[in-house]
């Protein structure tokens, strides 16, 4: 017997191997009916999986947040099942969820789809959905996989990057076959309402080099008023497309002589101006210091920094007397900078520097998307120096600040905790852990609720993630809080303790 631990704290003893399915209708029948997947011990699950050792589970209906991705990640493969009983030749690359709802990358040979062409794909799909076919998982050996795909280059490539040992996993449903970690509903059936919304162009592996794809996005509901509710937010983001507005309201403009890099205009100028001017304002309220850094700096530094292994992709280089020099992506390295030119005592701390920095990014051409994806833009940075000790109160007061500057424009937010990346990171684990707890200590102590974002922190460190929702209800990507104990290692930065001792400083960012 296991012990399965409920959402309300009640304890249940089941077989070990028992179905998550199951114990749902252990619990009640009508639960049973609307649950899609499992949430076990934090991680989602299909309600196929036995348990197999003692947990803790909370069941994901279909009215739940939660559903969403699950739902538009089955989508994705319902998508893709439609495609290839149209398009016999269609080979896949890779289809996920997305927080705007999911796509599928393909190669379709010679054959260019149209917009209008979604139309036979969503009937086919629809179709598909009557049929009632059903969601299975199995794990197969990497021999097995390549065995299952060798008609497909693009998934022996996914499956060669894999360790010759590791279980792999496939989903199936009727006559499509896809490699995926899940998790998937039960049933094409669950898909209740959804809707194909454009085709485009994506590069294999996003490198312009490579043969170009064609990605048809969509996106699913639990019901047909969520969708509808959806689709008319759509059609109210268009007239409020700000690359529509910035033409009318003469604020931007883009130029083919320049992609990704926006020219302000006179009334955008204006704006921007007092939006500056607001930001200066607010941060002397709270004790900054301004500073303001190079744009283009040498490789040692980057080196330094880890940049140049970490980001070199992104950045934008240029020789100079025989030396190689890269436009700054971020403006963290020069305050590193200003800070060392002087040695600080703990009285000093903490030293709060704040700069609006301009940083370049290189981006794929098929990516810019006017001002929401660009190659420069305005880095709004506060670079925190400061004791351990000072860690909980200056994340305290940071967040007070941001949520006042939220506040003032009627914005609400949610954060979210980003822990270590999988594989670009710098600096020991024992250090990542020491700052991934500080944060979840100071989050903890504020009672402010968060969720925990796994592996999306900042190659140099993990950060509080804060995201805005529109008057559209759409959610946005905005400031952050970055706890980093790895910079100011990386750079020999030091205060004078009151006992007369060198320090390391952390610093927040």
């Amino acid at each position: 017997m296991v012990q399965v631990k409920l959402k309300d704290g009640k304890i249940m003893k089941v077989e070990k191997g028992t179905k998550f399915g199951d114990i749902a209708q252990m619990i009640n029948s009508s639960l049973r009916k609307k649950v899609l997947v499992v949430e076990v011990d934090g991680l989602l699950k299909d309600l196929n999986v036995p348990v197999m050792e003692d947990c803790q589970i909370d069941f994901v209906t279909r009215d739940d947040e939660r559903a969403f991705p699950v739902l538009n990640h089955s989508g994705a493969h319902l998508l893709a099942q439609a495609v290839k009983r149209l398009y016999p030749q269609a080979l896949f690359w890779v289809g996920p969820a997305i927080e705007e709802g999911f796509y599928y990358d393909m190669d379709l040979g010679d054959v260019t789809l149209k917009d209008e062409d979604l139309i036979a794909i969503e009937q086919e799909m629809k179709a598909i959905v009557k049929q009632g076919e059903v969601i299975e998982h199995r794990v197969v050996s990497k021999k097995e996989a390549l065995k299952l795909f060798a008609d497909n280059p693009y998934k022996i490539d996914l499956i060669n990057e894999l360790d010759e040992h590791e279980e792999i996993s496939v989903y199936s449903q009727g006559d499509f076959l896809d490699l995926c970690r899940g998790p998937h509903v039960e049933n094409v059936k669950e898909i209740k309402a959804f809707k194909l919304l454009k085709v485009s162009g994506a590069y294999y592996k996003g490198d312009s080099k490579n043969k170009m794809f064609q990605r048809i996005y969509g996106i699913a509901f639990a019901s047909e008023a969520a969708l509808k509710e959806h689709l008319l937010m759509l059609e109210e983001a268009k007239k409020r497309d700000h690359k529509k507005l910035g033409r009318e309201l003469d604020l931007f403009m883009l130029s083919e002589y320049g992609p990704g890099f926006p020219f302000w205009l006179p009334n955008g100028l204006a704006i921007r101006r007092e939006l500056e001017n607001f930001w200066y304002h607010e941060h002397i309220l709270e004790g900054y210091e301004f500073i303001q850094t190079p744009i283009l700096l040498n490789q040692e530094l980057w080196e330094i920094s880890g940049h140049w292994h970490n980001y070199r992709e992104n950045m934008y280089t240029s020789t100079i007397d025989d030396r190689l020099f890269a436009i700054k992506p971020m403006n963290c390295p020069g305050g590193m900078l200003v800070y060392k030119r002087d040695l600080h005592s703990y009285r000093d701390l903490p030293l709060r520097c704040g700069e609006l920095g301009l940083v370049h990014r290189h981006e794929a051409s098929g990516a810019l998307n006017g001002l929401f994806r660009v190659r420069n833009f305005t880095q709004d940075d506060a670079h925190i120096f400061m004791t351990e000790e000072q860690i909980e109160s200056e994340i305290a007061s940071l967040i007070a600040f941001m949520g006042r500057l939220y506040a003032t424009f009627g914005l609400e937010y949610t954060i979210e905790l980003s822990t270590r990346p999988l594989e670009k990171y710098i600096g020991s684990i024992e250090v990542w852990d020491l700052a991934e707890a500080a944060l979840k200590k100071a989050m903890d102590s504020l009672k402010i609720p968060y969720k925990i974002n796994p592996g999306d922190g900042a190659f140099y460190g993990p950060k509080l993630d804060f995201k805005i929702r529109d008057s559209l209800k759409r959610i946005w990507q905005c400031g952050t809080i970055q706890l980093d104990m790895n910079l100011p290692e990386r750079f020999d930065l030091n205060y004078i303790d009151e006992n007369g001792e060198k320090k390391r400083p952390v610093m927040l960012h």
